[in-house]
């Protein structure tokens, strides 16, 4: 994998780049479509690749190797010829999945031992398991196996947890150094900085994840409760620490309000299932603020869901029809409204880059922030 970056924004810490690896291009900053168990809920691969043009996909660990399992998709071929997704994928390492499910898991140094919600049966993960799962999904970029810490938290649980993770990451990056890709291509693995909102403890761990020389760095454990302000202070620190001709990954973030401040903080890469989530539930992202579309307004509103026209997508419907749809219980309306928000997502994330490229971000996104939070 490569990263070259390509533009600097001289009225912030945005940046443009290119990543390149074995199944294609994408360009930063990007959004990663969330198809946790391989798919995008309500959404067809021909239209994530066609329609909306998403350049990536994430997929779940934790997940995939609960159902359908790995020795399925490894058979397969790997997770491209599994799902049909012939562009670059990452995966995460099962890690936050974990951290969610604290009533039915336990860790120790050693790894994790956990329930699974499916059929309550025991499975234990490593940082050594997590990799060899992760190699035989095939995905493009794969994550170290890290503790998610929850919010708020007691400093010396968090000091804790990130010694865990440093060492985990250690094991992690040992074995990826003695195993191989099984499908033949390349893999990029990337270390994740933890520790909480500690600034003391952020700053440990961002320096001690730059000394591994990765393909590229993540930032986990933010976007778990805490305010706006202290992720953006946090992510601020990190950004400034960690190697600047590296791709930068800041985990689960956000509301497109979010994603736009980070890319201002010198964030490459997103994800996260507000788009697909809130769109199943009714709740559009547009350019010029959010739409519930469950509301009695767009009952007879034959405007587009995108004011002026949809610049994302080929494909055009009305508010009204869209909030029948809804109101019906249709399977279609979280089809489209699915499709509309990662169709927004994707397309604000082309604007950003358009705007550092022409060297105006900085003011574009402070006109841009105010709209995009407005309530329609």
């Amino acid at each position: 994998m490569n990263f070259r970056l390509e533009q600097r924004d001289p009225g912030s810490s945005a940046r443009a780049g290119t990543l390149t690896t074995d199944h294609g291009l994408i360009h930063t900053p990007f959004f990663m479509p969330v198809g946790t168990a391989g798919a995008v809920k309500a959404l067809h691969i021909r239209d994530l690749r066609d329609e909306i043009r998403a350049e990536i996909m994430l997929s779940n660990t934790y997940h995939l190797y609960l159902r359908p399992g790995v020795r399925i998709i490894f058979e397969a071929g790997g997770l491209h010829k599994f799902n049909g997704w012939d562009r670059p994928i990452l995966t995460d390492s099962g890690g936050f999945q974990i951290y969610s499910l604290s009533h039915i898991r336990k860790i120790t140094n050693e790894g994790v031992v956990f329930q699974s919600h499916i059929d309550g049966s025991r499975h234990h993960f490593t940082p050594e398991s997590a990799i060899d799962i992760q190699r035989s999904l095939g995905a493009d970029i794969i994550m170290a196996f890290d503790e998610c810490t929850p919010w708020p938290c007691e400093y010396e649980y968090a000091q804790k947890s990130l010694k865990r993770t440093h060492k985990w990451l250690d094991r992690c990056l040992d074995h990826f150094d003695k195993t191989e890709c099984p499908h033949g291509y390349t893999q990029a693995l990337f270390p994740i900085v933890q520790g909480s909102t500690f600034e003391d403890l952020r700053m440990q761990s961002a320096e001690y994840m730059a000394s591994k020389d990765a393909a590229g760095y993540a930032i986990g454990g933010l976007s778990v409760g805490e305010p706006a302000k202290l992720m953006y202070s946090i992510t601020e620190l990190v950004c400034n620490i960690l190697p600047p001709d590296k791709p930068r990954y800041l985990m689960g973030v956000g509301t497109p309000a979010n994603l736009l401040e980070c890319i201002a903080l010198g964030i490459d890469m997103f994800d996260c299932v507000i788009p697909t989530r809130n769109g199943r539930n009714g709740m559009l992202f547009t350019r010029n603020g959010i739409i519930n579309i469950r509301n009695e307004k767009w009952k007879d509103d034959f405007s587009p869901l995108e004011a002026g026209g949809d610049v994302f997508s080929d494909l055009q419907y009305t508010k009204a029809f869209l909030r029948h749809l809804f109101i019906s219980g249709e399977m279609l309306a979280a089809m489209i409204a699915t499709l509309h928000n990662l169709g927004f997502y994707i397309w604000l994330m082309k604007e950003a880059r358009k705007h550092i490229l022409d060297g105006d971000f900085a003011n574009w996104k402070q006109e841009m922030v105010v709209r995009l939070m407005k309530r329609l």
